[in-house]
């Protein structure tokens, strides 16, 4: 670089690629992108800078049931209108869940709009998931859910404590990049995809679900899955892959907000949403909790076995879906067991998930040197729903870029 340069930095700004990449990756994504504007030198180098950033990242908040008076923002779309503003990925998948009462029972603004009997209107579910989804890129892929409670760690990274709140006043979206080498697609399969109780193969190809011999994991979620009919398409379903290489978990929820936040008709649709994941750098791992897991030390135990998969923990998310019925009423009182007992094992890796109403998955482990089946009996197929249990699952994406 001569001297001329170093006396106009208007120029080297505009001309030296490396000092303006080096610049840039100091800004986060909201940021960078308007910078790409100010020129093509600028536009290239925010691309690149943007294609090394796989880093996984999350938003989470406890919260209210009601908006503070001031305005009518509920409490996740409220943090994440915030927090987005400081994200250093651009997500290209977004998982979010939310306490089903914080959807349900959140106000417009009381101050402004109330019934005539003076009580505050309350503001549809599919409102606010509609808000907090224009907040993200058009393009991103996004499965919202609401449960009866949501475990989630809180914002910062892994080694903060996860929680387990119940009642769910708590919320957390998980922002996913593009990732080198990792493949996610989003999914909806309902009772109005099967023709004559059978599934459309180029539909279940499509979502990644059947014949894709790099799948690796499936993240599943039923809703309206009490309803008779279900339970043949939920075997239907989960036939498809259930098999050795493939890790599955996910549970029962009360709502579902996908996609371009329609909410589905609860009155006449059961089925499923959920986020398939392929890739050969993928490892994954799942064990089950079943009734005998009733005591922190038997937990802990549990977490022992899911610890000896040697998944490795960088770049790593953990997954927890538990049955409503077990937390701290089934721990004697003693709150945060499961989570505390994954933590234990696993001090650096996030946590997240919910309580709802019924769990799917069980004892699996998938990585590149070897797959074990424990749960599997006579049947050629695992048992994959359960009641009374917690499914925890970890799932690594592969080495950080």
């Amino acid at each position: 670089m001569d001297i001329a340069h170093l006396k106009r930095p208007s120029l080297v700004l505009t001309n030296v690629a490396e000092v303006v990449e080096r610049i840039l990756t100091f800004l986060p994504t909201k940021s960078l992108h308007r910078s790409a504007s100010v020129c093509r030198l600028w536009r290239d180098c925010a691309r690149r800078v943007m294609r090394m950033r796989q880093k996984l990242t999350w938003i989470s908040t406890k919260g209210y049931c009601y908006a503070d008076d001031d305005d009518d923002y509920h409490f996740l779309v409220k943090k994440m209108i915030v927090d987005l503003e400081e994200v250093y990925v651009l997500p290209e998948t977004v998982l979010y869940m939310a306490g089903t009462d914080t959807f349900c029972a959140q106000t417009s603004n009381r101050r402004k709009k109330e019934r005539r009997d003076g009580q505050p209107i309350k503001k549809k579910d599919a409102e606010v998931a509609a808000e907090l989804e224009n907040l993200l890129p058009l393009e991103c892929k996004i499965v919202g859910v609401s449960c009866p409670g949501i475990v989630y760690t809180p914002m910062g990274c892994g080694a903060q404590r996860p929680l387990e709140i119940e009642d769910g006043i708590a919320g957390f979206a998980l922002l996913l990049p593009k990732i080198d080498g990792v493949t996610v697609k989003f999914f909806h399969l309902s009772n109005k995809d099967l023709n004559n109780k059978v599934f459309d193969e180029e539909k279940l190809q499509e979502a990644g679900l059947q014949d894709n011999p790099d799948l690796r994991a499936v993240l599943l979620f039923g809703y309206n899955t009490f309803k008779p009919a279900a339970a043949d398409f939920i075997q239907q379903l989960t036939r498809s892959f259930n098999v050795k290489n493939t890790v599955v978990a996910g549970g029962h929820i009360d709502r579902v907000f996908s996609p371009s936040s329609e909410s589905v008709d609860v009155r006449n649709m059961y089925g499923f949403v959920g986020l398939s994941l392929s890739g050969k750098s993928i490892q994954a791992a799942s064990i089950l909790l079943d009734e005998d897991v009733e005591t922190p030390k038997s937990a802990e135990a549990a977490m022992q076995r899911l610890k000896a998969a040697n998944i490795p923990e960088s770049n790593t998310l953990g997954f927890m879906f538990a049955c409503i019925g077990r937390g701290q009423n089934y721990y004697s009182r003693k709150e945060n067991v499961e989570a505390d007992a994954f933590r234990k094992q696993f001090p650096a890796v996030p946590l997240f998930g919910f309580f709802g109403n019924g769990e799917i998955g069980c004892d699996r482990i998938v990585t590149e040197s070897f797959s074990l089946r424990e749960c599997c009996n006579s049947s050629d197929y695992d048992e994959l729903l359960h009641g009374y249990t917690t499914v925890m699952a970890l799932i690594h994406l592969g080495p950080v870029k």
